[in-house]
């Protein structure tokens, strides 16, 4: 079980008669191939039952009664499976929007005021259209939390808790974390701890990753799993890139890391990954020249704070 949602095992099932006869797994795999690259889903859904009664009849040994409405359910779950590895920026989009549903109607409670949604989303479009990944569209949402925290998803979705904006000091500081949550989208990292998160756990079947369980997946691996110490540094990097190229003063993200790692008490939820968080300051101080490091936007800090004074008010 992954959160609250039941696995559906009809396809594993399915994957596992394949095991017991090899030839008929090639020809699975070929079979589904064909419907995938004919885009035609009732060609799937023929060739998932014709394959899974054909193992059925085809066995010479004893098999457990199964009903032609159990072998087309299979045949539905073949179509609805999701292929981690290989989906087009149109199937991760899509993909997001679904765990975004999932975060809101059972994680996540959303911050509506339309005056600080519009400046967040403002500061993320910006943001966006200068990263390393500009051509899907960006879904920036802020999360009813006092905690100072803020994740992605995939498919361009990226979440701030108003503890996070209300502990920024300035725009640079919370643009850093924006742009670093863009970094994540930017190289698939929440998709690349589905796939392998699948593997290892051996959900995968021949035909995907089934959907509800992956969908849960990532879920909780965007909302509560830190990231590897490659992924924390790849982000970083290209946050960084982002940050300066969309006219942002690069020392927002080093601002706002010292600043969080100088806080009494327990590290924010933002900073516990697995990287160590000084020798993550130190690698982006490494590429920030110190004689531009002020140059750039967003350093005025009373400004800023009239832009959230709503939310500074709650």
């Amino acid at each position: 079980m992954v959160g609250n949602n039941k696995l559906d095992y009809s396809s594993l099932s399915l994957q596992k008669d394949c095991k017991k006869f090899p030839y008929r797994d090639n020809m699975l795999d070929s079979l589904l191939s064909l419907a995938r690259r004919s885009g035609r889903r009732w060609l799937y859904a023929f060739l998932s039952v014709t394959v899974a009664l054909g193992l059925v009849v085809g066995s010479p040994h004893a098999t457990q009664a199964i009903s032609i409405g159990d072998l087309i359910r299979g045949g539905i779950q073949v179509i609805q499976g999701v292929q981690i590895g290989n989906m087009s920026d149109e199937q991760e989009v899509d993909f997001g929007r679904q765990i975004d549903r999932r975060l809101r109607s059972r994680e996540i409670r959303l911050y509506r005021d339309p005056e600080i949604n519009a400046y967040i989303d403002q500061i993320g479009k910006r943001l966006a259209a200068n990263s390393d990944r500009p051509n899907i569209p960006y879904t920036f949402q802020i999360v009813n939390d006092k905690s100072i925290n803020a994740f992605a998803t995939t498919g361009g979705f990226v979440y701030v808790n108003t503890g996070l904006i209300a502990e920024a000091d300035n725009e640079a500081q919370l643009a850093s974390v924006i742009a670093h949550e863009i970094g994540h989208i930017v190289h698939r990292h929440v998709l690349k701890s589905i796939q392998k998160a699948a593997l290892e756990q051996g959900l995968v079947s021949a035909a995907g990753l089934e959907r509800n369980t992956a969908i849960g997946l990532g879920v909780q691996l965007g909302l509560r799993l830190p990231r590897s110490r490659e992924y924390e540094y790849q982000a970083d990097e290209s946050g960084l890139r982002t940050l300066t190229k969309a006219g942002y003063a690069p020392i927002g993200m080093t601002g706002f890391f010292e600043k969080l790692l100088n806080k009494r008490g327990s590290v924010p939820t933002f900073l516990s990954t697995h990287p160590n968080t000084r020798d993550r300051i130190e690698a982006i101080n490494r590429v920030i020249d110190p004689a531009t490091a002020n140059q750039g936007d967003g350093l005025d800090s009373a400004a800023y704070k009239a832009k959230i004074q709503k939310l500074l008010q709650r």
